[in-house]
């Protein structure tokens, strides 16, 4: 079974809609994922393997090797902000409530 976790932020410019999704155990390879929804018309705007990432205030959901996960989605594009972990502030993403680090090396 594959066990590869990734999360990305996408951006449809035609339905001006931005989503959070997840995938654990669907895909093996992270540009797999990525192209996806390239072929559906999204913008990636951020995505990374779980060892590159923070959950931030999204927990990981279990294996679910036959889906994606929708975990968030937004009317026009996510803020950037900033997110503050274990006493350090991280560059993060929002969509609406839900934050994303998808970078745990950057570091405001």
């Amino acid at each position: 079974m594959n066990t590869q976790y990734f999360r990305l932020v996408a951006y449809h410019k035609e339905e001006n809609l931005t989503a959070i999704l997840d995938s654990n155990g669907m895909y093996e390879k992270l540009w797999q994922f990525s192209s996806f929804f390239l072929q559906k018309g999204f913008e990636i705007l951020e995505i990374s393997s779980s060892d590159k990432f923070l959950d931030g205030n999204i927990d990981k959901c279990e294996v679910v090797p036959d889906n994606i996960i929708l975990r968030e989605t937004l009317t026009g594009r996510p803020e950037k902000t900033l997110f503050l972990h274990n006493g350090v502030n991280y560059h993060a993403i929002k969509v609406k409530d839900k934050i994303y680090i998808p970078d745990k090396t950057k570091v405001a």
